[in-house]
């Protein structure tokens, strides 16, 4: 799964997919965002990428009740294709999430410093791409009318596949991340069948690219922030 990643900054984000600077207040490079938190992403705006923003943790458009629905953010690519919260997302409303890297936590045992008894933890790990670039996650974006507000509602999720290689001792699940060159394709609005884009998302995703290693646990709170956050524990 992906429930915590690092978010870069606008202008990085418009030089790395060379898109025109976006308008309004800027998106700050974010080192802990979370479930819930405003996100920048790509679509595909009259032919042309372009930057936008979108909550995240998905409600699909014909949610009706008060509170949003659990645990949205990740959406199985497995099942994608066919689950109603995610059908009309992978036909109408793919996205990428640009983002520096994600944590993951691996269950430990770790020695009580004060009785000396063995106890669970989980320590948390950053992974990020080998060569430091930045990318973008598999995203589907909904829109949502809201009575109460003029504009429509916009939230997104982050698609994630079974882990492989080393991720895969770290966790069972990571998200689906998709090489430059597929980009276009992934937000190519004439692709409107769910399976084929489940397929493309399957065929092109990066697995081998990346690197981890633990970092303090400062990341388990969400209001913390910082690049001390993804800083290698010594």
């Amino acid at each position: 799964m992906c429930g915590r990643y690092v978010s870069p900054e606008q202008a990085a984000i418009e030089r790395a997919w060379r898109i025109g600077r976006a308008t309004g207040t800027p998106f700050a490079r974010r080192f802990n965002v979370a479930p819930t938190d405003p996100v920048p992403l790509l679509v595909l705006d009259h032919g042309i990428v372009a930057l936008g923003s979108a909550r995240w943790g998905l409600i699909p458009h014909w949610w009706k009740q008060e509170k949003p629905p659990k645990l949205s953010f990740n959406a199985r690519l497995e099942e994608a294709a066919t689950k109603p919260m995610w059908r009309d997302p992978m036909r109408f409303g793919r996205c990428l999430v640009p983002a520096e890297g994600w944590y993951e936590w691996r269950a430990t045992e770790e020695t009580d410093p004060q009785s000396g008894e063995i106890v669970k933890g989980k320590q948390p790990h950053y992974i990020r791409r080998s060569d430091q670039r930045l990318f973008c996650f598999a995203g589907l974006v909904s829109r949502r009318s809201v009575p109460a507000e003029a504009e429509p509602q916009l939230t997104c999720a982050i698609l994630t596949t079974a882990a492989t290689g080393a991720l895969a001792d770290l966790h069972d699940r990571m998200p689906v991340v998709l090489p430059d060159d597929a980009h276009c394709a992934w937000l190519d609005r004439a692709l409107k069948d769910p399976a084929q884009a489940s397929v493309l998302a399957r065929d092109h995703q990066i697995a081998g690219a990346f690197t981890h290693f633990a970092v303090r646990k400062l990341v388990n709170s969400t209001r913390n922030d910082g690049p001390q956050l993804v800083e290698p524990l010594e």
